[in-house]
């Protein structure tokens, strides 16, 4: 493989809030918040929504033994229900590190998952996972280490209980996952810019239109323009819309991709199974940035 292609992302759930399965959104899939970061032979795993299910199913299919460190946003619960469901967890051969990084001293991580794993909520506790799995609570702003050369940074994003903003550097690029922040409407969030600056591909939570937010201020969730001015804002070639609506069902999304598309050309919208690698491009040459596009 060439060493220009070994650092990817690849999406397992894209949706936000909760999981769905209705005919009219298979092709943007409807498994909440997992990807699959790879750089190397190191896994990185960002989110344990439901879409992390299907990624244990193919790790599983695969037969490799893993060595991982699956990286929590935040513990809000359609970030965390593929955990039970996890396959990967029940082979005793499989090394995990889970890290989180808002949590407070009463509330730690495992903590956390043992009430998530607790009668009434769920029928077998935690200690039936027979991997070795470690837990690591951080400090919002620590930068970790994955791996041999690959680099976390971390940042506070602004949503209720808190949420953890993460860029992952590697091989001289880097992948930014941004979800579940809210902006504010005609401000630039001065902590994201410091951490996307320059970065090659930022996910965003996108989850609501303009005029959608309008009614759900303060529920801690943004929308697609306003990631898009981030990245304008950072130098950012590649931006992902991300955490979509369960209301927005495929012909919705459509139209979401086509008016991203005429504000900032080359916005991605994710969809399930889908994968990224960051395109590289010259240090020196100017970045490009999108053109004013006339209103109506």
């Amino acid at each position: 493989m060439s060493e220009h292609c070994d650092f990817s992302v690849k999406f397992w759930g894209v949706r936000g809030s909760i999981s769905i399965s209705d005919p009219e959104s298979v092709r943007y899939g409807g498994n909440t918040s997992c990807l699959e970061v790879r750089c190397g032979d190191r896994l990185l795993i960002f989110d344990a929504g439901s879409g992390l299910r299907y990624l244990g199913n193919k790790l599983v299919e695969s037969g490799e033994t893993i060595d991982a460190d699956l990286f929590l946003t935040h513990t809000h619960y359609d970030h965390i229900c593929g955990i039970p469901f996890f396959k990967p967890f029940f082979n005793p051969q499989n090394t995990f590190r889970l890290r989180a990084g808002h949590l407070l001293p009463e509330n730690d991580l495992r903590s956390v998952l043992c009430n998530l794993m607790t009668s009434p909520l769920f029928p077998v506790p935690l200690e039936i996972f027979q991997s070795k799995i470690e837990f690591h609570d951080f400090l919002v702003g620590d930068t970790l280490n994955a791996g041999p050369d690959v680099v976390v940074r971390t940042a506070s994003l602004n949503h209720p209980d808190g949420s953890s903003g993460y860029r992952v550097e590697f091989n001289g690029q880097s992948i930014c996952y941004l979800t579940d922040t809210e902006h504010v409407e005609g401000e630039l969030d001065q902590t994201i810019l410091k951490l996307i600056d320059g970065a090659d591909i930022v996910i965003y939570d996108s989850m609501f239109t303009e005029e959608e937010y309008k009614k759900c201020v303060g529920w801690g969730h943004s929308t697609w323009k306003a990631g898009a001015d981030l990245c304008d804002a950072a130098g950012v070639p590649q931006f992902v819309i991300f955490h979509h609506d369960p209301d927005h069902n495929d012909e919705f999304m459509d139209g979401i991709a086509e008016a991203a598309e005429a504000y900032r050309p080359g916005t991605v919208v994710a969809r399930e199974g889908m994968v990224m690698h960051p395109k590289w491009r010259d240090a020196d040459a100017p970045l490009i940035q999108r053109q004013a596009v006339p209103a109506g």
